[in-house]
């Protein structure tokens, strides 16, 4: 299969950014630091160029990014192997839904978790979804927090759910895997069998078990401490 040169630098951009996450910079002396943390700046760099259009600039930075690193691991002063870049085109398609209201810590990680499995595809609830299970209005507009979701960094793209068939995005993106997030209504057995009823038969559906944070890293929660503290003023 051939792919374009977009799709190549993409790949080049998450191989650095999974040798930048294994990396801790605290265990480095200052000046491997310090060139590590350039490492990082050519890196956020290359996404910038890349999300603008600019596929030239945004491979030239990452090209630096990639040599940093590797002279750094050269030298020994860091731990790590690249990448097969044929394995990272051939990443499977993981799937991730959500109200995604507030973003906050919590949705993050499930995103990082999903960026580990492949590429990320996040299906956004529609404000009608919000209101039938949720029964409130939703606090942020739907358009809204699809432009959110659509600029993390481990987001390879996001789209707006159906009004009528929480199925539908995933028998359009046809995923490996869908991840599910620890508080979803629906079991991955529950799922699994939804969607070997419509033909998908194939897809991996998983959970994600861990939950990180307290109170903060939940939209309810942060609604109740807005809502605590424009009381208190």
């Amino acid at each position: 299969m051939g792919y374009g040169l977009e799709e190549r630098v993409r790949a080049y951009i998450l191989n650095v950014e999974r040798a930048v996450s294994l990396v801790d910079p605290s265990r480095l002396d200052k000046e491997s630091r310090e060139l590590f943390e350039l490492a990082k700046s050519y890196l956020s760099d290359a996404i910038y160029y890349l999300d603008k259009g600019d596929v030239f600039t945004s491979l030239a930075c990452i090209a630096y990014a990639e040599g940093l690193l590797d002279a750094l691991r050269r030298l020994g002063r860091l731990s790590f192997e690249w990448q097969p870049l044929a394995s990272l085109l051939s990443r499977p398609k993981v799937l991730v839904a959500g109200s995604f209201e507030i973003l906050h810590p919590g949705h993050i990680h499930l995103l990082r978790e999903a960026w580990k499995l492949g590429r990320v595809y996040v299906v956004v609830a529609r404000d009608q979804s919000i209101r039938r299970f949720k029964k409130r209005e939703p606090v942020v507009p739907e358009e809204q927090r699809l432009r959110v979701v659509e600029s993390v960094r481990y987001v390879h793209k996001a789209m707006l759910g159906d009004e009528s068939d929480f199925l539908k995005p995933i028998l359009d993106v046809r995923p490996d895997i869908v991840l599910l997030g620890p508080d979803q209504w629906i079991t991955p057995e529950e799922l699994k069998g939804e969607l070997e009823k419509r033909g998908l038969r194939d897809v991996k559906v998983m959970r994600l078990q861990e939950r990180i944070g307290g109170e903060l890293y939940s939209t309810s929660g942060i609604i109740r401490r807005v809502l605590s503290v424009c009381r208190g003023v």
